[in-house]
């Protein structure tokens, strides 16, 4: 997501068919993976033959001085250094958009190219400066065989919200496999919203209709827009990726991204999650974007927390401020486990840029690395890699990366903790408590079906702080920290106190950190961490986590589903054909033992976006909201409340409301109109229902008048 070239804005029953292959049998868990994120044109140049391709000649910079060139990283250079990436520990890559971009230089006399990839023109090709001048799969199609083979999933990050720049360069063309379809300049078919630029990232029509920065925004009300898009998605699950990073999730129409997520589940057993950025927890939109997570089946980049990562480790805030974030996210989001976390990257300050200390970068890594949440590491921070121009902002939190060796500190201890998350159900699955918490220490507690990890940080530079009365669920014994030291660890004893046991007193010296660990045995009961995605119909598959033994039967409700592989940390199993509703998954062993539950919503078809208005609306004054609900899951089951209910509806031509939903293909649903007012009142719409025949594919649109 761009402000332009040069500036990133700073700121989820028909029983289908569903593909699956052996290398992403359980790509739609993530939780155990440590993601490198990866700039591909500032990574590694592996084929000098596309650095000047033909069609886009010109836009290379072999001096690496120009920022807004391309610098020759590509796909190939990504997996000349799979083995670099795999000796980390990193079990996924994600890659910067790998699309064709646009041709054109837009930088004048200089050169202003899309070397970062968001500024596509073709959605089902290669861009030529990562691949090959034929823009064919070949590179990519290597590079996934290649990850795979050594244990990386792949991550494809996606643009849905825009093609390229609509005031210059190619103003908006996209093409469909080298076939053009429309640009925004002349745009009869509509392809395009044609609105001025985002003015005020808090209004929910802005940020859905109007134009991120000049970056020619899609229609995707459209049925050719609708499709090309889910289309091209379903290409790079064809050609085997296991996880889409959605872009600018905030700014694509809300709706529509329902359905959009709810295709690519259906194509295949896929890992999704988007940026929409909510800076804090009182970020203006934060309910919002929980709202959508809980409901969509998308992950979120999790920037609450990022913020206060930033803060606390690199502007040296107290630690109440993280553990405050993380209290809050817990309450509001229903897989808290699946937020993506981060401690900088494409579009921020890197770490290092902000504090150029090591120390607190370890220790930040260390937090990441062990907290709740998928993490992701920027490419190069295990290098220490950093440019302070302009305070390293974009592009120049964007270097080339300068070397590869393994004997760093940050190296190694993003080997060891990834070896961690692998082996201890904690780290992936667990709860996270405090047990101990100063300005400048933070002890926390992760805990899952008897495995526990204990993590103590002291950021403070000079003085170690004497603890005591720290308790803990590690049994009674003695702990050698499971870093062997690398940060300053020890060993510390546990004494016996009925579970909430007792550690014996020791001081925590400057700048350490120390993670103590337990694992059990086979778990007597099974126990379920969570179902991702966590919302689909009926034929889907999806992946359930958590610690097992022996033959399991899942339930959805009292339903049986159809397992289709399981071990002892995961289970893949279908979506029973039941009515469409909410149900509590749980697992049954061999002995009728019980799981907990786990929620899961159960879709009445696969989801089609339909444009919903309502003229002449009850009249509001501020505060007030117009919403819609309905007689499916996907209205909100005649929900009365903000979270329940569909919306808050748009009014960019009051009394008039309208807004983008995904509701079931083929199903005939019953709905009404409802004012929430801003003190939680509901007012109805009179008279009967309404009625409307949802098309079995494509788009659609209803208009109908409030019933006074």
């Amino acid at each position: 997501m761009l402000k332009n070239l040069r500036t990133k804005v700073l700121l989820g029953p028909t029983l289908v068919v569903v593909w699956l292959a052996p290398w992403n049998l359980n790509a739609a868990d993530f939780k155990r993976e440590v993601v490198y994120q990866i700039i591909t044109d500032r990574f590694f140049d592996g084929n000098t033959a596309n650095n000047d391709p033909p069609q886009s000649s010109g836009l290379f910079d072999p001096s690496k001085t120009n920022w807004q060139a391309y610098w020759g990283g590509d796909l190939a250079g990504i997996q000349q250094k799979l083995s670099y990436l795999a000796g980390m520990g990193v079990t996924a890559i994600w890659i910067s958009p790998p699309v064709d971009n646009e041709n054109v230089n837009i930088g004048g006399s200089s050169i202003g190219a899309p070397y970062h990839g968001y500024q596509g023109r073709d959605f089902k090709r290669i861009e030529e400066h990562f691949g090959d001048s034929s823009n064919s799969w070949t590179a990519f199609d290597n590079l996934v065989t290649a990850a795979h083979g050594q244990g990386i999933k792949v991550i494809v990050d996606f643009a849905p919200n825009h093609s390229n720049n609509n005031n210059n360069g190619e103003f908006g063309a996209f093409y469909d496999n080298g076939s053009l379809l429309g640009n925004y300049t002349s745009d009869t078919n509509g392809y395009y919203h044609h609105n001025p630029n985002i003015g005020d990232f808090n209004d929910r029509y802005q940020d859905q209709y109007y134009t991120l920065s000049n970056l020619s925004d899609f229609n995707q009300e459209n049925s050719t827009v609708d499709a090309y898009l889910k289309n091209a998605a379903q290409v790079f699950q064809q050609h085997k990726v296991d996880g889409f990073r959605i872009d600018a999730i905030k700014h694509a129409t809300w709706g529509w991204l329902y359905s959009f997520v709810n295709s690519i589940y259906t194509n295949a057993d896929t890992f999704t999650f988007g940026e929409w950025i909510a800076d804090t927890t009182s970020d203006p939109l934060y309910h919002d974007l929980y709202k959508f997570a809980n409901h969509s089946g998308f992950s979120a980049l999790d920037f609450p927390l990022y913020h206060a990562i930033d803060d606390v480790f690199a502007r040296d805030n107290g630690f109440g401020e993280i553990d405050g974030v993380l209290a809050q996210e817990a309450v509001n989001f229903q897989q808290a486990n699946d937020l993506v976390t981060f401690i900088d990257n494409h579009d921020r300050q890197r770490f290092l840029s902000i504090n150029n200390n090591q120390n607190r970068l370890h220790e930040a890594l260390a937090f990441l690395l062990t907290c709740r949440g998928v993490p992701v590491i920027y490419y190069g921070t295990e290098q220490y890699l950093h440019n302070d121009t302009n305070n390293g902002n974009d592009p120049f939190n964007r270097p080339m990366m300068t070397g590869f060796d393994t004997s760093t500190t940050a190296y190694k201890l993003i080997q060891k903790l990834a070896a961690l998350r692998k082996a201890n159900a904690a780290i992936p699955d667990g709860t996270i408590a405090q047990r101990w918490i100063t300005n400048d220490v933070y002890i926390y507690e992760r805990a899952f079906a008897g495995s526990v990890v204990l993590v103590a940080i002291n950021k403070n530079e000079t003085s170690a702080t004497p603890i005591g009365g720290l308790f803990t669920a590690l049994p009674a014994g003695t702990y050698s920290d499971y870093l062997g030291g690398l940060l300053g660890g020890f060993s510390i004893t546990v004494k016996n106190g009925g579970g909430n046991n007792p550690v014996v007193d020791f001081s925590l010296p400057a700048h350490t950190v120390a993670v103590w660990r337990f694992q059990p045995g086979k778990p007597a009961t099974p126990v379920l961490a969570s179902v991702g995605p966590d919302v689909a119909q009926p034929g889907v598959q999806v992946t359930l986590a958590g610690s097992f033994s022996g033959t399991n039967t899942v339930k959805f409700g009292t339903m049986v589903a159809t397992v289709v592989s399981s071990n002892s940390k995961q289970i893949v199993a279908k979506v029973p054909s039941l009515a469409n509703g909410n149900y509590n998954v749980t697992v049954w062993d061999s002995s009728s033992h019980v799981s907990n539950s786990v929620p899961f919503t159960v879709l009445g078809a696969k989801l089609i976006p339909v444009t919903f208005t309502v003229n002449n609306a009850a009249p509001t004054t501020f505060g007030d909201y117009i919403f819609l609900t309905g007689s499916a899951v996907e209205l909100g089951n005649w929900s009365t409340t903000w979270d329940g209910a569909v919306g808050p509806m748009l009014p960019p031509n009051y009394p008039n409301w309208f807004l983008n939903v995904s509701v079931p293909a083929g199903q005939t649903i019953e709905f009404k109109f409802i004012k929430i007012a801003g003190n939680g009142s509901v007012t109805w719409e009179n008279g009967a229902n309404h009625k409307y025949a949802v098309p079995a594919s494509g788009t659609g649109f209803v208009n109908v008048d409030w019933q006074n």
